[in-house]
């Protein structure tokens, strides 16, 4: 894909922001996949700061060189940003102006930078954010579930406690959820989910979004369990997020929770045993099913 460099047509937007010799710290939004998603202001930008901080040099170099930017770009990652941040403090206290960019999307958002940017507000040093492409912001406008409320979990842990606790806060939200995952662990993760919800996973609504604003972009929807299945079948590619329907768009009857729980603990069911009755059967929320079996 070929796209005209918006920065031979591109106003002038010197007034939009700081000058860049004010020693300012730009955090610049990047394509998360169409290089024709960047903005006229994050050319302009990148153009006239001292030095781009890259998660990957030689990954931003193909963006860079597509737009004829040509200043000097040096690594921040995650295994060198604590060392390299009292350096770059400096530099920026001595009045050169950086940009700050990830491999794709806007930096911090699940990638590395936080400590840099928390660092130089702490010192006093501008802190601007130049706005643009976000995997969850583009996920979410397509994806046909609420976006009155949603909560963003970035990558889940990869196991334990943490894991087991992000899961289980997937399935009790009252609404959306959203979370990044890597292709391979796309199945396990949606099965591990619909055995978290129990009956709730055939009926809370998910989608898949994949390879967002590339040529082979791709939505599934329907539900937890069916896109288990589906990732089982047909390991999707590339770069996913996860969105799963909250439990309060789900309507439960809990007269009739009350009803089995209560049934269930003459019959000596602990509450333990009830909790997963009435989210097997009546796909209830955990919290929900938890508060009718401690009445019961």
């Amino acid at each position: 894909m070929t796209t005209t460099p918006p920065a031979a047509v591109a106003p002038d937007l010197s007034g939009d922001a700081p000058p860049s010799t004010a020693g300012t710290l730009y955090v610049v939004a990047t394509p998360i996949g169409n290089l024709g998603d960047i903005t006229y202001r994050a050319v302009e930008t990148l153009g006239r700061v001292s030095v781009i901080l890259c998660e990957d040099t030689r990954h931003s170099r193909g963006l860079l060189d597509h737009y004829g930017i040509t200043t000097p770009v040096a690594s921040l990652h995650e295994h060198n940003e604590a060392r390299e941040t009292p350096r770059l403090l400096r530099r920026l206290g001595d009045g050169e102006s950086m940009a700050l960019i990830s491999d794709a999307g806007t930096p911090l958002v699940s990638d590395p930078g936080a400590r840099l940017v928390h660092a130089a507000v702490e010192a006093g040093v501008p802190v601007v954010p130049v706005p643009g492409p976000s995997a969850l912001i583009t996920a979410l406008s397509a994806a046909g579930l609420p976006t009155d409320a949603f909560t963003f979990l970035g990558f889940l842990a990869r196991k334990g406690k943490e894991r087991a606790s992000q899961l289980e806060l997937l399935s009790t939200l009252p609404h959306t959820g959203v979370v990044y995952e890597a292709p391979n662990r796309v199945g396990d993760t949606l099965e591990e989910l619909a055995q978290v919800m129990g009956g709730a996973a055939s009926a809370r609504r998910a989608v898949l979004a994949r390879e967002l604003t590339k040529k082979f972009e791709e939505f599934r929807q329907g539900s937890v369990v069916e896109l288990a299945a589906g990732a089982r079948e047909r390991p999707p590619r590339g770069e996913v997020v996860l969105l799963i329907e909250g439990c309060g768009a789900v309507v439960v009857d809990e007269a009739a929770l009350r009803d089995a729980a209560q049934a269930l603990r003459r019959e000596g069911a602990t509450t333990k045993e009830i909790v997963r009755s009435l989210v097997d059967r009546f796909g209830a929320a955990r919290n929900l099913a938890y508060r009718v079996a401690q009445d019961a």
